[in-house]
Protein backbone atom coordinates (compact mmCIF):
# COMPACT_ATOMS: atom_id res chain seq x y z
CA UNK A 1 0.00 0.00 0.00
CA UNK A 2 0.97 3.21 -1.04
CA UNK A 3 2.12 6.26 2.23
CA UNK A 4 -0.77 8.21 0.36
CA UNK A 5 -3.61 5.26 1.63
CA UNK A 6 -1.69 4.95 4.92
CA UNK A 7 -1.79 9.40 5.38
CA UNK A 8 -6.00 9.07 4.37
CA UNK A 9 -6.20 6.11 6.86
CA UNK A 10 -4.65 8.81 9.44
CA UNK A 11 -6.50 11.59 8.13
CA UNK A 12 -9.90 9.83 8.71
CA UNK A 13 -8.73 8.10 12.20
CA UNK A 14 -7.75 11.52 13.15
CA UNK A 15 -11.48 12.86 12.30
CA UNK A 16 -12.77 9.78 14.13
CA UNK A 17 -10.82 10.71 17.51
CA UNK A 18 -11.66 14.57 17.37
CA UNK A 19 -15.16 14.42 15.76
CA UNK A 20 -16.71 11.03 16.54
CA UNK A 21 -15.11 11.35 19.86
CA UNK A 22 -13.46 7.70 19.30
CA UNK A 23 -11.24 6.70 21.79
CA UNK A 24 -7.46 6.39 20.81
CA UNK A 25 -6.82 3.10 21.37
CA UNK A 26 -10.03 1.79 19.19
CA UNK A 27 -8.65 4.43 16.28
CA UNK A 28 -5.17 2.64 16.67
CA UNK A 29 -6.38 -0.60 16.34
CA UNK A 30 -7.30 0.24 12.71
CA UNK A 31 -10.23 -2.55 12.51
CA UNK A 32 -12.30 0.00 11.61
CA UNK A 33 -11.00 0.25 8.06
CA UNK A 34 -11.90 -2.87 6.55
CA UNK A 35 -14.82 -3.18 8.10
CA UNK A 36 -16.14 0.47 7.28
CA UNK A 37 -18.63 0.07 4.02
CA UNK A 38 -17.82 4.30 3.41
CA UNK A 39 -17.12 3.58 -0.20
CA UNK A 40 -13.86 4.98 -0.35
CA UNK A 41 -11.82 3.29 -2.53
CA UNK A 42 -9.07 4.32 -1.39
CA UNK A 43 -9.31 2.62 1.55
CA UNK A 44 -11.12 -0.27 1.16
CA UNK A 45 -8.79 -3.44 1.78
CA UNK A 46 -6.20 -1.14 2.50
CA UNK A 47 -4.31 -1.97 5.18
CA UNK A 48 -3.33 -5.41 4.11
CA UNK A 49 0.73 -5.22 5.52
CA UNK A 50 2.40 -4.31 8.61
CA UNK A 51 4.43 -1.50 7.37
CA UNK A 52 1.03 0.31 6.20
CA UNK A 53 -0.31 -0.05 9.48
CA UNK A 54 2.59 1.07 11.52
CA UNK A 55 3.05 4.23 9.42
CA UNK A 56 -0.93 5.30 9.99
CA UNK A 57 -0.12 4.39 13.28
CA UNK A 58 2.65 6.62 13.93
CA UNK A 59 0.92 9.50 12.32
CA UNK A 60 -2.10 8.68 14.38
CA UNK A 61 -0.30 8.32 17.69
CA UNK A 62 2.44 10.62 16.96
CA UNK A 63 -0.47 13.57 16.43
CA UNK A 64 -2.62 12.87 19.45
CA UNK A 65 0.87 12.59 22.07
CA UNK A 66 1.70 15.97 20.22
CA UNK A 67 -1.66 17.51 19.90
CA UNK A 68 -1.34 20.69 22.12
CA UNK A 69 2.19 21.41 20.09
CA UNK A 70 0.81 21.10 17.09
CA UNK A 71 -2.75 23.18 17.66
CA UNK A 72 -0.35 25.93 18.98
CA UNK A 73 1.49 25.55 15.80
CA UNK A 74 -1.75 25.88 13.73
CA UNK A 75 -3.03 28.72 15.47
CA UNK A 76 -0.15 30.99 15.38
CA UNK A 77 -0.16 30.55 11.73
CA UNK A 78 -3.74 31.37 11.36
CA UNK A 79 -4.66 34.80 9.72
CA UNK A 80 -7.96 36.29 10.35
CA UNK A 81 -9.31 32.58 11.15
CA UNK A 82 -10.65 31.22 14.85
CA UNK A 83 -8.85 27.74 15.08
CA UNK A 84 -12.52 26.80 16.69
CA UNK A 85 -14.38 27.95 13.15
CA UNK A 86 -11.99 26.40 10.34
CA UNK A 87 -13.79 22.98 9.28
CA UNK A 88 -12.63 19.67 11.32
CA UNK A 89 -11.71 17.70 8.37
CA UNK A 90 -9.10 20.49 7.33
CA UNK A 91 -8.13 20.16 11.09
CA UNK A 92 -7.39 16.89 10.87
CA UNK A 93 -5.15 17.12 7.56
CA UNK A 94 -3.69 19.89 8.89
CA UNK A 95 -2.77 18.40 12.11
CA UNK A 96 -1.58 15.12 10.60
CA UNK A 97 0.43 17.15 8.22
CA UNK A 98 2.04 19.33 10.66
CA UNK A 99 2.90 16.13 13.08
CA UNK A 100 4.94 15.14 9.52
CA UNK A 101 6.54 18.49 9.30
CA UNK A 102 7.31 19.21 13.35
CA UNK A 103 8.19 15.51 14.22
CA UNK A 104 9.51 13.13 11.37
CA UNK A 105 12.41 14.22 9.70
CA UNK A 106 12.64 11.67 7.53
CA UNK A 107 10.01 12.98 4.68
CA UNK A 108 10.68 15.90 2.72
CA UNK A 109 8.32 18.92 3.94
CA UNK A 110 7.17 19.76 0.17
CA UNK A 111 6.13 15.75 -0.34
CA UNK A 112 4.15 16.16 3.21
CA UNK A 113 2.56 19.65 1.98
CA UNK A 114 2.07 18.10 -1.67
CA UNK A 115 -0.05 14.64 -0.03
CA UNK A 116 -1.80 17.30 2.22
CA UNK A 117 -2.87 19.22 -0.75
CA UNK A 118 -3.93 16.02 -1.89
CA UNK A 119 -6.35 15.04 0.95
CA UNK A 120 -7.81 17.92 0.60
CA UNK A 121 -9.07 17.86 -2.58
CA UNK A 122 -10.54 14.55 -2.03
CA UNK A 123 -12.10 15.26 1.09
CA UNK A 124 -11.66 18.64 1.92
CA UNK A 125 -14.52 21.49 1.38
CA UNK A 126 -14.25 23.77 -2.19
CA UNK A 127 -10.99 25.11 -2.00
CA UNK A 128 -9.98 23.76 1.15
CA UNK A 129 -6.71 22.70 -0.61
CA UNK A 130 -5.79 26.47 -1.24
CA UNK A 131 -5.92 27.24 2.49
CA UNK A 132 -4.20 24.07 3.69
CA UNK A 133 -1.00 24.66 1.20
CA UNK A 134 -1.15 28.26 2.49
CA UNK A 135 -1.03 27.29 6.21
CA UNK A 136 1.52 24.28 5.68
CA UNK A 137 3.85 26.40 3.36
CA UNK A 138 3.90 28.59 6.26
CA UNK A 139 4.36 26.68 8.83
CA UNK A 140 7.47 24.93 6.58
CA UNK A 141 9.03 28.42 6.16
CA UNK A 142 9.04 29.09 9.86
CA UNK A 143 10.71 25.71 11.38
Amino acid sequence: MSRRKSRIIAFQGLYSWDVGGINEKDVLNLSWVNSSSNGDEDVEKALPDDESSAFSRMLIAGTIENIEKIDETIKAHLTNWDFNRVNRVTIAILRMSVYSLLFTKDVDPSIVIDEAIDIAKNYGPDDSYKFVNAILDNIRKSI
